[in-house]
C-alpha cells in the first residue's frame, strides 16, 4: 500500500508539473493535434534511438500528449515513414534526405518523399571505425582483405555511405548489417573484424565495448579524408579525444548533418510548440545526449535540402532571426 501511495503521489506531482508546463502553450490552436505521436529513430544501441526517444518523451510531457521513439532502420526509412504519415516525426541525415527527395531512396525507388519537412537541426554525424586491439587493425590501410565489417542497419546512413567510402579507398571487405547492439556483441565475440559507424557521438554501443575490451579507433589520413570529401556530401570533422574514455587523441573524420523531420501536413502550431520545446532549452537536451550540444538555433542554416515545416520555419524566424526563403517553406500540395 505504501508503494501504491507513493506511486500515486508521483503521478499527481507529474500531472501537476505537466499542467504548469502546458500553460506556455495554452493559447496555441490545438485543432487537428494528434492524441499521440511517434518519432522514427534507428536501432537500439545507436545515438538516434537515445536522442529521438528522449526528445519524443520531452515533447509529450510538455504538451500532455503520449509520445515515444520507434525503432526503425534509420534515416532512409524515417524519410519514408514521415512522408507517408506513419510517423509524425523522425530523424534523418542530409545525404539520405537528398536521395529521398530525388526519388532514389532504396525503400521506394521513384517516389519523391516531399511530405517530409525540416523541423530542427540535431548534430553532425561523424564517420569513424573501431576494431578490437587484438585484431591488429590500426588504420584503413591495415584492414585485411575480406575483413568482416559491420555497417549498422540496412539503409542507415552508415550502410548507405560507409561501404562506398571504403571501396573508394581500395578496401575489400565482407559487408554485415544489424543493430548496433548486435554488431557490438559480434565484434566482442570475434565474429566481426571492425565496425564502421556513422552515428552521433559518443556512440553507446562503442562506449560499452571499450569498458570490456581494448579498442583501436581508426581515423582517416589527410589523403583519405580529402578523397572522401571530394567524392561524397560530407565535410571534415574532428572527434574530440574526450568523446571516449580510451581515445587518446582527436580523431580525424568526416561528418554529415542530421535534422529532425516532421510530416509536412501536421498542424502548424503543433510543430511550432514541439520545435520550441526542443530548441528553447539546450540544457534539457544535453541531459538526453551529449551530441545535443549542436542542437542550437543558429544551426538552422545547415538545412540546404528539405522544405521547412511552416511551424518550424515560424519558430526559427521569430526566435533565431532566420531568413528562411518563402520558397523553402512547405505550402501544401507539394
Amino acid at each position: 500500500m505504501k508503494t501504491t501511495a507513493a506511486l500515486a503521489a508521483v503521478m499527481a506531482l507529474s500531472a501537476g508539473a505537466a499542467i504548469a508546463q502546458n500553460d506556455k502553450y495554452a493559447d496555441l490552436d490545438r485543432t487537428g493535434w494528434p492524441e499521440s505521436f511517434t518519432v522514427g529513430t534507428a536501432s537500439q544501441g545507436g545515438t538516434f534511438f537515445v536522442y529521438g526517444s528522449g526528445w519524443a518523451n520531452l515533447v509529450g510531457e510538455e504538451l500532455g500528449i503520449s509520445g515515444g521513439g520507434e525503432v526503425t532502420g534509420g534515416p532512409m526509412q524515417n524519410m519514408a515513414l514521415v512522408h507517408t504519415g506513419d510517423a509524425a516525426f523522425g530523424m534523418t541525415t542530409m545525404g539520405p534526405a537528398r536521395e529521398s527527395l530525388e526519388g532514389t531512396n532504396p525503400i521506394a525507388p521513384g517516389l519523391q518523399m516531399t511530405k517530409a519537412c525540416a523541423m530542427f537541426p540535431m548534430y553532425q554525424t561523424p564517420f569513424s571505425m573501431a576494431a578490437l586491439a587484438s585484431s591488429g587493425i590500426t588504420s584503413v590501410e591495415t584492414i585485411p582483405d575480406g575483413a568482416r565489417i559491420g555497417f549498422g542497419p540496412a539503409g542507415s546512413t552508415s550502410d548507405t555511405y560507409f561501404p562506398a567510402m571504403l571501396e573508394s579507398l581500395g578496401v575489400n571487405f565482407e559487408r554485415r548489417n544489424g543493430g548496433w547492439d548486435d554488431l557490438g556483441g559480434q565484434l566482442q565475440d570475434g565474429l566481426l573484424d571492425a565496425v564502421a559507424f556513422a552515428v552521433g557521438i559518443p556512440t553507446p554501443a562503442i562506449s560499452q565495448i571499450e569498458v570490456q575490451a581494448e579498442v583501436n579507433f581508426i581515423d582517416f589520413t589527410d589523403e583519405e579524408e580529402a578523397q572522401i570529401i571530394e567524392e561524397f556530401p560530407v565535410a571534415e570533422f574532428a572527434i574530440p579525444a574526450d568523446t571516449y574514455s580510451t581515445l587518446d587523441r582527436d580523431m580525424q573524420s568526416v561528418a554529415m548533418w542530421n535534422f529532425a523531420i516532421a510530416n509536412c501536413d501536421l498542424p502548424e502550431d503543433f510543430v511550432y510548440a514541439a520545435t520550441d520545446i526542443v530548441m528553447s532549452d539546450n540544457a534539457r537536451m544535453l541531459n538526453i545526449h551529449g551530441s545535443a550540444k549542436e542542437t542550437l538555433p543558429e544551426n538552422w542554416t545547415k538545412n540546404t535540402v528539405m522544405k521547412w515545416h511552416p511551424g518550424a520555419a515560424r519558430w526559427f524566424r521569430e526566435n533565431a532571426g532566420a531568413d528562411i526563403a518563402d520558397d523553402m517553406v512547405y505550402s501544401g500540395g507539394e
